[in-house]
């Protein structure tokens, strides 16, 4: 028996060299503990969180739901701060949590409070079935915002909090930044600058039967393409004094996008909008269009609005150079123009990044989950970590497991959320080590 202990005290000292596992320490039992303990009250406040609508369009919606997460991390001794903006960006504003201390790293968490579903959207309520719960924004990314909390809770729960310097970022226009992008982002880009470690908790991926471990991301550029035709009877289309018309125009910018431009790993583009006839008009801010035409009459004029995603601001380049060679080529009677809004900058896979990773695997073992390779950044989107990327180390997709983000259908697996709270804690706890 005495033998049996010895060996045993060894191979726990040597564990780290060895490859396996840190086995979970007592303060680390009694998260998990608490965790089990208070999960119901995350998941009722995620349904609260669910039913108060915040289309990024929304302000008082989503100053409302910034305003109940203040009042928690108020009792949980944080300093909050309501950050407010020019009333020329149109958006509602930031919430700021601040813990201080001075132990261990100096940590960022990213959540958002507003979603993609507007007050007039048809999709508002939270429904749970067993263990799935649907609802505006729980995956994308209301359940992520409670995971933050709850984590935070545990930890004081069981004395760890203190010590801990930690700031909580919540943006309230991350689905639809306001402008100009640099100063509706610049106290979170200061406080990456502060920062050692940056936590994005947008939902977690699962698949094949493990957990992902998202250690990069690309960025998100908005493209705009203007077309314009001779408007004349349609009877002279093709003509050489009539020519193309705008949609045909359009046309055949589009498919060359798809036939000439697609296909370098990481970079991919969507059509959101088109709009196009004798008569247009497009609102940008609300995306949403109008156009008039007749089946007799050669329309004059397109506007595409767009999405582009690269992996970094080389690969950006290249392709929007491309893009610009398929435009400046003209069908007959037809021009064309494109331009390009930088959104959201790349998030690239360091070292430091792939370290945090093997560190989250590390507790995802204990809790016998097994280990988190890194995802494909391909299979993600932008998110606000990328703005703070070039500054600290980071992880994203520390959230709930869920699907069907922006859609009618987004939902999320409630069981998921406890482990990803405990996930998020023990994470905290060993960073502050």
């Amino acid at each position: 028996m005495i033998l049996a202990r010895f060996v045993i005290s060894i191979l726990l000292l040597i564990y780290p060299t060895m490859g396996f596992p840190t086995p979970l320490n007592a303060t680390e039992h009694k998260i998990l503990q608490w965790v089990d303990n208070h999960v119901d009250g995350s998941i009722s406040l995620l349904e609260a969180s669910v039913n108060t609508n915040s289309g990024t369009m929304n302000l008082a919606g989503v100053r409302a739901v910034g305003a109940v997460l203040r009042s928690e991390f108020d009792a949980l001794g944080f300093t909050t701060q309501w950050i407010d903006f020019p009333p020329q960006t149109n958006r509602a504003g930031h919430l700021f949590a601040r813990h201080t201390g001075g132990r261990g790293r100096k940590v960022l968490m990213i959540g958002h409070l507003d979603t993609v579903f507007e007050a007039d959207d048809p999709f508002q309520l939270f429904v749970r079935s067993g263990n799935t719960a649907t609802g505006p924004g729980i995956e994308d990314m209301k359940s992520g915002n409670i995971i933050m909390l709850y984590a935070l809770k545990a930890l004081d729960a069981v004395g760890a909090l203190d010590g801990l310097q930690i700031v909580v970022a919540y943006t309230g226009d991350e689905e639809k930044p306001g402008e100009p992008l640099e100063a509706v982002r610049r106290d979170l880009v200061e406080a990456g600058q502060w920062a050692d470690v940056v936590l994005g908790f947008e939902a977690a991926v699962h698949r094949d039967g493990r957990d992902w471990a998202t250690v990069a991301r690309r960025s998100s550029t908005e493209w705009r393409l203007e077309v314009s035709g001779k408007q004349a009877h349609s009877s002279g289309i093709f003509s050489e004094d009539t020519g193309a018309g705008a949609i045909f125009e359009v046309s055949r910018i589009l498919t060359a996008f798809y036939r000439e431009v697609r296909g370098e790993e990481y970079v991919t583009f969507n059509v959101g909008t088109i709009v196009g006839g004798t008569d247009v008009s497009y609102d940008e801010e609300q995306n949403r269009g109008v156009a008039f035409g007749k089946t007799n009459v050669v329309p004059r004029k397109v506007i595409v609005h767009g999405g582009l995603r690269t992996m970094s601001n080389e690969q950006l380049d290249r392709t929007r150079q491309a893009m610009q060679r398929v435009v400046d080529r003209h069908l007959p009677r037809t021009s064309a123009k494109i331009s390009f809004v930088d959104g959201y900058p790349a998030m690239a896979p360091t070292e430091g990044n792939k370290q945090l990773q093997s560190l989250l695997s590390d507790i995802n073992e204990q809790l016998g989950r097994g280990p988190m390779p890194a995802l494909d950044p391909s299979q993600r989107g932008a998110a606000d970590i990328s703005f703070v990327a070039p500054y600290a180390d980071g992880l994203a997709g520390l959230g709930a497991i869920g699907s069907d983000g922006h859609t009618p259908n987004e939902k999320i697996d409630l069981s998921s959320m406890s482990v990803a709270i405990k996930r998020a804690a023990i994470l905290l706890h060993r960073l502050k080590q």
